[in-house]
């Protein structure tokens, strides 16, 4: 239920109007307004009981609520006079934080910002971010993200989630239980070994769980106590990092092999032990360690790799609505041939994610890997190469040579679609996708650079635009801007993870899965399919608009709890096919200042 949406309005525009007087060009709530009408917003906040009191609730980002604290609140709790007198509410706070933002010059001024205000007040952050999620997600997250793991050294100001690292083998166990809350539902696990496009940076990649994390509770409803995240410090081979003196993690080479996969199994031991339903995502680890690891732990614990998984199932979904724009079924994914550049973990996971919704759609896996060409640094996997992973030579060519170049192998495929996630810009020729496109005679070419940060996309949206000669499909993994091509608008879509993700682990958690099987994933696919509208496609947009990612991330989670139950991995009691939904939204937490009462007192 939506509780007083026409007051809140009415504050909205009554901040608007103040700001304009003020002589700002910028609206400042727009966004917000539009929010408020789409939000679910839960009638009754839980009190928080606390025992802490005085300066103490001042400096808990939890309990913090800056200057909106109740006169009841700041006599029990010991405040009175530690805080300016007036009270505001929740909205105006988050209008005076829009201003501040909009004051800051730079991205990376932004995003510390945005760290600075979720170190001390994380509902005010939340709120903030949740109304202005299309504005602030490439802030928190990709691309931005990517200068704040550089600069996290020089720019470390608070902890925030936990360090595992090699020193403390045999300690994890004990560890854990530094975490102080009992409860937590997802944790976001990466060692700094492949980070977006900027390879291993050690604890510096740590910027990255924080990141995601913010994600999963402003996009999915993940409450902000109940997240966590980890790095798993063991060395880096990035001497240059290593060697700076504001570098916070082991001065060491990166451990490898038994060692290192024995910390791994100690840290997942440790978490399981404690939280045996926490939901476990890996996070941007190198393909030699991120296929075994998942390989070992998706069926036995609530886990998934986002790279692999995640990129995997937005990827799909994105295909199903190109199908779409074509006027053309799901069902006619089985005929698509796709050439992927890039044979990592994330090239392997969305070419996998394929795989499996071409199986789903009534292939073998066999039939469905004869559809795929996958090249690395080298060329075209053949099957005379001897260097292949195990899942990377499932996907090897007999039928053509090893080390077929990108553009020999576009004109012996004739792809339908091509795929970039190879990490390295600008490899998406202008020979390569004329070519590709002179040999799309019975449908729209789609083409999916999909690598981050922006300047590590295979080609830009301007320059697929003008080489296809406006006749394509197109998504990319970080933003473009819409291109004016011989008097037409042409719009992107960016293939975020985040349209996945929050929604998966809101559903997880929910439903207590066992696991995470293929068909949850596919149907989590199919759920933001449905999102794009005839509108969207006639744009040329492929995904929905990202002020929908709450309204999204709730029906993926449907779909997650659907799929769980049918394949009896759903271990909640009280969950029914017909109370599913009200169970996902009973779930999701709504960032709004709680009722804080003692500890020791009871409610007041």
């Amino acid at each position: 239920m939506i509780r007083n949406t026409s007051s809140r309005i009415e504050q909205v525009i009554r901040c608007q109007s103040r700001f304009y007087a003020s002589g700002s060009k910028r609206r400042v709530s727009e966004p917000s307004a539009k929010v408020l009408l789409d939000t679910v917003k839960p009638a009754y906040l839980r009190p928080l009981k606390t025992a802490k009191t005085g300066v103490d609730v001042l400096h808990d980002p939890i309990f913090n609520k800056g200057t909106a604290f109740s006169s009841s609140e700041r006599e029990r709790l010991h405040i009175r006079g530690l805080v300016p007198p007036c009270e505001l509410s929740i909205e105006t706070q988050v209008y005076r934080v829009l201003r501040q933002y909009r004051e800051q010059t730079t991205d990376l001024q932004r995003h510390l910002f945005l760290g600075a205000l979720h170190d001390r007040n994380e509902t005010l952050f939340f709120r903030t971010l949740m109304e202005n999620i299309e504005e602030m997600a490439p802030i928190i997250y990709t691309p931005t993200v990517a200068e704040a793991c550089l600069q996290f050294g020089t720019q470390y100001r608070r902890s925030r989630g936990m360090y595992f690292s090699a020193n403390d083998k045999q300690q994890m166990h004990s560890m854990i239980y530094n975490w102080p809350y009992d409860e937590v539902d997802v944790i976001v696990i990466t060692d700094g070994s492949r980070i977006l496009g900027l390879g291993d940076l050690g604890v510096y990649g740590m910027a990255i769980p924080i990141g995601k994390l913010g994600l999963y509770v402003a996009a999915g409803g993940i409450h902000p106590q109940k997240v966590l995240p980890i790095t798993l410090d063991v060395g880096t081979d990035n001497t240059a990092i290593r060697n700076d003196p504001s570098y916070l993690g082991l001065n060491m080479p990166r451990l490898k092999g038994e060692p290192y996969f024995s910390l791994v199994d100690e840290l997942i031991d440790a978490i399981t032990s404690r939280w045996p339903h926490a939901l476990i995502q890996f996070e941007d680890f190198n393909t030699s360690a991120a296929e075994p690891i998942l390989r070992k732990y998706r069926y036995k614990h609530l886990c998934f790799n986002d790279d692999i998984q995640g990129t995997g199932t937005v990827a799909v979904a994105g295909m199903l609505c190109c199908l779409k724009a074509m006027k053309l079924p799901y069902s006619a994914l089985v005929n698509q041939r796709i050439v992927c550049l890039g044979s990592g973990s994330a090239g392997i996971g969305v070419v996998s994610s394929i795989v499996d919704s071409m199986v789903q759609e009534g292939l073998t896996e066999e039939e469905a890997k004869s559809r795929f060409y996958m090249l690395d640094k080298d060329g075209l996997l053949g099957v005379e190469r001897r260097t292949l992973t195990h899942t990377q030579r499932t996907f090897a060519r007999s039928d053509l040579p090893d080390g077929l170049s990108l553009l020999e192998t576009v004109k012996a495929a004739q792809p339908t679609i091509l795929l970039g996630l190879s990490g390295v810009g600008q490899t998406f020729t202008e020979d390569v996708i004329k070519t590709m496109a002179a040999n799309c005679k019975h449908q729209l070419p789609i083409i999916f650079p999909l690598s981050n940060p922006t300047s590590s996309a295979e080609c830009s949206f301007e320059q697929a635009v003008q080489w296809t000669d406006g006749r394509l499909l197109f998504a990319s993994g970080s933003p473009f801007s819409p291109v004016e091509y011989k008097g037409k608008i042409f719009y992107p879509s960016q293939g975020n993870n985040m349209y996945i993700f929050p929604g998966i682990g809101l559903g997880a958690t929910t439903c207590k899965a066992k696991y995470l099987t293929n068909k949850i994933f596919y149907r989590a696919a199919l759920a933001l399919a449905s999102f794009v509208g005839e509108e969207d496609l006639t744009a040329g947009r492929v995904y929905p608009g990202i002020k929908q990612i709450r309204r999204v991330s709730e029906d993926i989670a449907v779909e997650v709890c659907n799929a769980a139950m049918e394949e009896g991995l759903a271990q909640e009691p009280n969950m029914t096919i017909g109370n599913i939904r009200d169970m996902v939204e009973a779930a999701t937490y709504y960032p709004d200042y709680a009722p804080l009462i003692s500890h020791y007192t009871g409610i007041h």
